[in-house]
């Protein structure tokens, strides 16, 4: 099986469609692909049912769309039989996580990504951000905090772009790496997470999947299952590179892939 669980459902220039004929276009790409299902992730915060968590003008400037229509159109590909699930792709906050949770229990959830791109309202995945307040060790070090912090909240299911911190290429020492690497491993797999292989990161500066090899040979020792995903913001991106990826879980000793219905999951044989 083949699962492509990270997407954000869009019309081709990037503006947010929730409506069945984008749904149509993911799936159809999908099935040309061959993906066996698809997952609908989109960003938390662009929705006006959580509004009073968000504080960046980044978040509040996108904060203007509606949950309910969101999960409507989705809910309606399922029931007219189209391989989607319900997803969101869910900020870890500190000191919002009940907020957030609070938001989203009524919407009937096949899973919720946990993702970190801001720290102490700095961005990650963006320059200048946090880049220009710590050095590359201090800025790991803070992200990998934060990335244990998400696995421990008992939010999510699974946690996206796990090393999203390499994006520009800048690392520690494979020491220090592998420090981070153990101790997220360990949280992870403590939480019951599963951690999504992405081909996303292909397409960023690093010019690499996530997670790194060692990140994700931890992960596998930990027995913490995976997903796959694309991150597609457009639909001639869903599974994309997916050979890739299937390649990597299978260096890594995986040889099935995770699967949920109301965030419950089972395991299938990695197509």
């Amino acid at each position: 099986m083949i699962v492509d669980y990270h997407m954000h459902l869009r019309a081709p220039d990037e503006t947010l469609d929730h409506s069945l004929d984008a749904v149509e276009q993911f799936t159809d790409v999908a099935h040309a692909r061959g993906v066996d299902e698809v997952g609908f992730t989109e960003h938390v915060y662009y929705f006006v049912q959580t509004r009073a968590v968000w504080s960046l003008p980044y978040q509040v400037d996108r904060c203007k769309h509606d949950l309910d229509r969101y999960c409507d159109v989705v809910l309606e590909a399922k029931r007219r039989g189209m391989p989607v699930k319900l997803g969101l792709e869910v900020d870890f906050v500190p000191g919002h996580v009940e907020d957030l949770a609070r938001a989203l229990a009524p919407y009937p959830w096949d899973f919720l990504l946990g993702s970190v791109h801001w720290i102490d309202g700095l961005a990650v995945d963006q320059k200048p951000g946090i880049w220009a307040k710590l050095d590359v060790s201090g800025v790991w070090h803070r992200y990998f905090d934060e990335l244990c912090a998400a696995a421990r909240s008992g939010l999510f299911d699974v946690l996206s772009h796990p090393d999203l911190v390499k994006i520009f290429g800048q690392r520690p020492s494979t020491g220090e790496m592998g420090r981070h690497y153990a101790e997220a491993a360990a949280a992870i797999g403590q939480a019951a997470l599963c951690v999504e292989i992405s081909t996303a990161g292909l397409r960023k500066p690093v010019g690499q999947l996530y997670p790194d090899g060692m990140l994700l040979a931890a992960c596998r020792a930990e027995g913490i299952p995976i997903t796959l995903a694309s991150d597609a913001h457009v639909p001639a991106d869903v599974g994309r590179d997916f050979d890739q990826a299937t390649a990597h879980a299978r260096r890594a000793g995986y040889a099935s892939v995770t699967a949920f219905d109301s965030r419950t999951r089972h395991q299938e044989p990695l197509g």
